[in-house]
């Protein structure tokens, strides 16, 4: 059995460790709620720009934009992989990195070549370390998503897809379901298939006046709602990442709360049984007078 010293030791240790985790709790569930609002707030703009991207795809049959195009034969494809930046947040990049390892191997049993973006530091250590070819980056966007800072990145993609380099394009993050699940999803961007477009159902469909002309105002809508779609995957992760992080802290407080209650018990037994052996030799001692 160890001293007395060393288990007073491990608990002050252990003690120390719960207050972290237990103000980092405190954080993430504070940070938890602001990422909600924000994903709440984004969704309205997404479902908008939604509703008039499908108007304009079905009301132009002459004009068919690059996105809406669905290639014959699919040679390259790519992915852009949403995580987080900071870990200690359970499983929640351990299973959606899982998920772009089997679609990684999907496409090249296939025989597609791959090209990557990274929007988070956890994706892009993992995308270098399995040697995936990495195009575009993002990282340290700190707790609030900005477009600006995503337009870049994915404009490599855009543009790949538009030269015909790839032939499709892959989004992979965690979606937020509800403060306990969060579901790691998959899902294609590109080309833009009608199901995406008409998510929000509808009853009717019009036509639009055009300014410059029709060809403009689709190109850059389009534009536009994939960026939409990568901001609200980027608000949905970090809103994942907030709850996922007060989960796991919760649990290692509670951990920590047990072991300190276990070696509190332990250094019980060891004062007694010390204060037992020093009561037996004082006893001898007597006798033996």
């Amino acid at each position: 059995m160890p001293g007395s010293k060393e288990i007073r030791t491990k608990i002050k240790s252990v003690q120390n460790t719960r207050k972290i985790t237990k103000a980092m709790e405190m954080v993430a569930a504070s940070k938890m709620r602001k990422a909600q609002e924000r994903m709440r707030r984004a969704r309205p703009y997404a479902d908008k720009i939604r509703n008039i991207a499908a108007h304009l795809a079905t009301a132009n049959p002459e004009y068919r934009h690059p996105f809406l195009v669905h290639h014959d034969s699919v040679k390259a494809a790519g992915l852009i992989v949403v995580t987080t930046d900071k870990g200690l947040c359970g499983g929640l990049n351990t299973n959606i990195l899982r998920a772009v390892t089997a679609k990684l191997k999907e496409l090249s049993n296939a025989g597609e070549t791959v090209i990557t973006t990274a929007v988070g530091s956890k994706g892009l250590g993992f995308l270098n370390r399995i040697g995936a070819k990495v195009v575009s980056q993002v990282v340290q966007m700190g707790d609030t998503p900005h477009l600006e800072k995503l337009i870049g990145p994915i404009k490599v993609q855009l543009d790949a897809y538009t030269r015909g380099e790839i032939d499709q394009v892959f989004l992979c993050y965690t979606r937020f379901i509800n403060t306990m699940k969060q579901e790691p999803v998959i899902e294609q961007l590109l080309p833009l298939s009608p199901e995406r477009l008409q998510e929000t159902s509808r009853e009717y469909s019009w036509d639009y006046l055009y300014e410059p002309d029709a060809q403009a105002v689709l190109d850059d809508l389009l534009v536009r709602y994939i960026e939409s779609l990568v901001y609200q995957a980027v608000a949905e992760n970090m809103a994942s990442e907030q709850s996922a992080r007060m989960v796991a802290m919760k649990a290692a407080s509670d951990n920590a709360k047990k072991v300190i209650n276990d070696l509190q018990l332990t250094y019980n037994k060891a004062r007694q049984a010390a204060i037992t052996k020093e009561l037996s030799e004082i006893v001898a001692g007597a006798a033996a007078v």
